[in-house]
């Protein structure tokens, strides 16, 4: 019959030039959002703002402190500084009022499975958890069972050290 000339090429606007599979409309839309995903990864891979080391060390302590078994430990070594404030009445001299000494890093060890452990946790940043430890007493350590070397005995939210009466941990 005479119809051939109401008939339309469906693929008159794609060119020919091109494979027979990657003439269709629904091929071509599929490679525009494949492309506009990986261009949207690949942007958010090389713009996303990353962790800093003090972030990363307060997830770990929060990750022990939440869900590490607790073992008993000895506090081996302390390295100390002295905190000092100046007298209130006395403008322009550096006397000495009050020396209270802090921990910076403290060195610890304990034992599991008759494995020995020695670590050491940098407490600068915990100055007010760690102000008056008792070192000549045990202290609880928090550790991860699959990794026994990665451990803490103090964190923001647990203290494992025992404290001088006078600075008791409150825990917020």
């Amino acid at each position: 019959m005479g119809y051939s000339f109401l008939h339309k090429t469906v693929y008159s606007l794609i060119p020919t030039h091109l494979h027979l599979a990657l003439r269709s409309p629904r091929v071509a839309i599929g490679i525009g959002v494949g492309v506009v995903a990986a261009i949207g990864v690949v942007s958010y891979v090389f713009t996303r703002r990353k962790p800093t080391a003090e972030e990363i060390e307060r997830e770990r302590r929060e990750l022990l402190a939440r869900s590490g078994r607790i073992t008993d430990g000895t506090i081996m070594d302390t390295m100390v500084t002295e905190a000092r404030t100046a007298a209130p009445d006395v403008a322009q001299t550096s006397s000495v009022v009050d020396s209270a000494l802090t921990p910076q890093i403290i060195v610890y060890n304990y034992r599991i499975a008759g494995v020995t452990y020695e670590c050491a946790q940098d407490v600068t940043t915990l100055a007010e958890y760690v102000h008056g430890i008792r070192t000549d007493l045990p202290v609880q350590v928090r550790y991860l069972p699959q990794n026994p070397a990665n451990s803490i005995i103090v964190a923001e939210s647990w203290s494992g050290l025992r404290l001088s009466s006078s600075n008791p941990y409150h825990a917020d």
